[in-house]
């Protein structure tokens, strides 16, 4: 793909940039770069690679979920500011 300077104009103009002559040139130059890079990938063999693999072992670190024994609701509300109908009662904020 050819990166012209009327796409590097048109691509600073959609991000609200001004860019002056040197860096629209600069930028053209670059992206020309950086789009032939990732051409040279798409020319890598992958047939036999999923589409979800890693390069190192990836694997869930989160534990099972399980049922364990919780504080009773009067000891939780004892730190309660405010309580109302056995729940935490808080300033109103939206009218």
């Amino acid at each position: 793909m050819k990166v012209t300077k009327e796409t590097i104009e048109h691509v600073a103009n959609l991000a609200r940039l001004n860019l002056s002559e040197k860096e629209k040139e600069r930028l053209t130059t670059d992206m020309e770069n950086i789009i032939s890079y990732v051409d040279k990938l798409n020319q890598l063999d992958t047939k036999g690679v999923k589409s979800t693999e890693h390069v190192i072992p990836i694997k869930n670190v989160f534990r099972e979920d399980e049922v364990k024994p919780s504080f009773s609701r009067d000891k939780i509300l004892s730190n309660a500011p405010e309580v109302e109908d056995g729940c935490f009662k808080v300033p109103k904020i939206v009218e």
